[in-house]
Formats: C-alpha cells, sequence, structure tokens
C-alpha cells in the first residue's frame, strides 16, 4: 500500500512541475450537460497559466477529470462560477470538501478562491451551514485545518476580477436569457496570449468582441432534435437560451480566433444516445464558419503558444476540422 501511495504522490508532483512547464494549457473536463452521459461530464474547464492553476465550472465529474489528470485538487489557485445552474455548480460541495482531505491529491491549506455572480457568497455561506457537521468531525478526527475547508468567496460584477503572476481573468456579461442573469463568460490573458470562455449563451456580440484576435475560444452550442419539444415542452426554453450551431458560427467569423472549440455541448433527442452527431453539427457550423473547429470531449488539452497544439485524452495530438474549399 505504502509503495502505492509513493508512486501516486509523485504521479502528481511530476504532473504539477509538467504543467508549469507550458505557458497556457486549457483541458476540457467536462463538455456535457446535466445529462448524465458516462462520457461527458457537466461543465468544467481548467486553466494553467504560468504558476496559476484555474478552474472554470465545477461540473459534475470535475474532481474526477482532475485525478486522471493528476492535478491535486488543492493545487487550484483560483475557482471562477460563469452563472449558478446546477450543472456548473453541482461539483462545488466536491471540489470543497474533498479538496481539504489530507492526501496527495488533495491537501488544501489556504481558503478556497471563488470568484462568481451575485449569489456566489450566498451559496458558500449555506453550504459551509450544510456541512457544518461534516466539518467538525474531520477537524477533531483528522486534525485538518480549519483555513483548508473557509471559503474566500467574491460576487462580481463584469471587468477584470482577477490579476496574479501575471495572469489576467476578466468577466464579461453574456445573454443566457432574461431570468438567468447575471451571466458570465472569461477572458484570460497571460504573457500576450489570449483564451475565452463563452460561458452559457445565445449569440451575444459581447462574446465575440471579447475573442477578436483571441489563440483559442470555446464556445458553448445546442442541438436539440425538434420532435423533443412535443414531449418534454420546457426543451424549447432550453433552446432559446443557448447558441444554435449556426450562431456560434457567426460568432467564429467575427471573432477569427486561431482555433474555435466547442463545450458544453447541450444535446438531445428522444433516444437516450451517449453520442453527439458530430457530422451534423459541424455541417451546421460550417454554413456560417470556414474557420478550423475541433468538437471538444472530455480531457481533450489545448497547448497555446505560436501556434495552438491540440491533444485528445490520452495525449494524442488531434487535428483541427478545415472547411473544403468552396
Amino acid at each position: 500500500m505504502w509503495r502505492w501511495l509513493t508512486v501516486l504522490t509523485l504521479a502528481f508532483l511530476q504532473s504539477v512541475v509538467a504543467a508549469s512547464a507550458n505557458d497556457l494549457k486549457v483541458t476540457l473536463l467536462g463538455t456535457g450537460t446535466p445529462t448524465p452521459r458516462v462520457g461527458s461530464f457537466s461543465a468544467s474547464t481548467l486553466v494553467e497559466a504560468g504558476p496559476e492553476k484555474l478552474l472554470f465550472d465545477f461540473g459534475r465529474g470535475s474532481t474526477i477529470r482532475l485525478f486522471q489528470k493528476h492535478i491535486p485538487l488543492g493545487a487550484i489557485t483560483a475557482h471562477f462560477i460563469t452563472h449558478l445552474h446546477s450543472d456548473h455548480v453541482v461539483g462545488l460541495p466536491d471540489m470543497w470538501l474533498t479538496g481539504w482531505i489530507a492526501t496527495p491529491w488533495a491537501s488544501r491549506k489556504s481558503p478556497m478562491v471563488i470568484y462568481g455572480p451575485a449569489g456566489t457568497v450566498a451559496m458558500t455561506q449555506n453550504l459551509t451551514k450544510a456541512f457544518s457537521e461534516d466539518i467538525r468531525i474531520r477537524e477533531a478526527d483528522e486534525h485538518l485545518p480549519p483555513v483548508g475547508v473557509a471559503f474566500d468567496a467574491h460576487d462580481i460584477e463584469p471587468g477584470l476580477v482577477y490579476d496574479k503572476n501575471g495572469v489576467k481573468v476578466t468577466a464579461i456579461e453574456v445573454n443566457h436569457g432574461e431570468k438567468i442573469k447575471p451571466a458570465f463568460g472569461y477572458v484570460i490573458a497571460y504573457d500576450g496570449r489570449k483564451v475565452v470562455l463563452s460561458g452559457d449563451t445565445k449569440y451575444d456580440g459581447r462574446v465575440a468582441n471579447a475573442a477578436r484576435g483571441a489563440d483559442l475560444l470555446v464556445h458553448e452550442v445546442a442541438v436539440i432534435a425538434p420532435e423533443l419539444s412535443k414531449s418534454y415542452p420546457s426543451y424549447r426554453d432550453i433552446e432559446a437560451h443557448h447558441s444554435s450551431p449556426e450562431d456560434a458560427g457567426r460568432i467564429f467569423s467575427l471573432a477569427k480566433p486561431k482555433l474555435t472549440v466547442y463545450s458544453h455541448i447541450v444535446f438531445a433527442t428522444l433516444k437516450p444516445v451517449q453520442d453527439v452527431p458530430e457530422d451534423a453539427l459541424v455541417q451546421r457550423t460550417r454554413t456560417t464558419y470556414r474557420g478550423p473547429l475541433i468538437v471538444g470531449h472530455d480531457l481533450m488539452s489545448f497547448v497555446v503558444g505560436d501556434a495552438v497544439s491540440a491533444f485528445g485524452p490520452n495525449g494524442e495530438p488531434v487535428k483541427a476540422l478545415e472547411a473544403e474549399p468552396r
């Protein structure tokens, strides 16, 4: 057992060193939705920039994905929330409490730093009340430091919200519907490079403006079978709060980033299938956008340098899709 723990500890330490060697790296931890699909957990994205490890949204299974990437939960330096829909925050209690446990894959020893829309601070206060018994037991029984389970939470407005070690994170307000306000996307800038995460949004020119000249734009998209809305009318509301492939393509054409990637892919049909119909998704996008495009999968990563390199879940190179000549 001790040999296994030693090997695991070394793996996590090696991962931390390797990640710091990359100037800017983006990893898709969850590309899915509330649908409990095995292969696509709900929304979560890791951005590594210099010494900073930034987590955007706490989708279901985000802790599992970080474990798979050998990123200790306690190594995340700051956390950001786009909006307070359940599929974006359901993993917060897991990240918070599991990240506090004294193990090689957790061991947070400072307050958990979180930035999010109005309601974020209240949510953390209520979580602390809800899990007070677990906190009491672990402090007494496992002697865990109280500071590691504290929150350093912030309700934010649009604008610069984080500036540390040369990494700047700017929140941009996006249009996720009239009743879902505020909702944010984020711009991450480091060493002259820029990554934009759209968050959940309908077509919004503010995303295009923020992403002009970006190295990488990670954008949501929705494809919902028309017949589904007849049986489940709420899907009409869901679809109205997201970007169609055609609208996403219009944003991409305006912004002209080096690479666009789909994540948080809202996909639903009457049949409970697992796989997103990527060919149809790309075909619809190509009616409004001709540039490089990748349909994201969980654990896919992108290294931003002079060019943007994409890698699959096992580290294999991934080539962006290019439109065929007209």
